[in-house]
């Protein structure tokens, strides 16, 4: 006798599907939101290539902790006369509601290449809009 493996598997996975309920997918913005902004430590690493450093409580998920690395990111960078940043990277951690988020843009006067490129001045007035500090 000859196993069709093929048909075989796909018995198994419609098998194991079969036990799975839906998962409830939850709207970030109906989650409570009380934000509790720790501070802001900025490294210049090297010219134009700076890590940030944030710590908060009260966050809903990574992006509140995130938001608040660009915020302190787009002030930084006016700060030094230019307007415009590219993000590099964020690492977000989180241990008993302690957010933190370590990221590094570059930062120059002109638009960066690149797809995630922030201009300063309008994050920095979106920030301020949404009682997200700065540095």
């Amino acid at each position: 006798m000859r196993f069709d493996t093929t048909s075989l598997s796909l018995a198994v996975v419609a098998g194991a599907l079969a036990g799975c309920e839906p998962v409830e997918t939850v709207d970030r913005d109906s989650l409570p939101f009380n934000p509790v902004y720790n501070g802001v430590e900025t490294r210049l690493l090297d010219g134009d290539l700076v890590s940030f450093l944030v710590e908060m409580r009260g966050a809903r998920d990574s992006i509140d902790v995130e938001n608040y690395a660009e915020c302190a990111a787009a002030q930084y960078t006016l700060i030094r006369g230019y307007g415009f940043a590219r993000h590099l990277r964020t690492n977000v951690t989180e241990e008993g509601g302690l957010w933190r988020a370590d990221a590094v843009y570059t930062i120059s006067p002109a638009l960066p290449r690149g797809l995630k490129t922030i201009d300063a001045e309008v994050t920095a007035f979106n920030c301020a809009d949404n009682g997200i500090p700065m540095v």
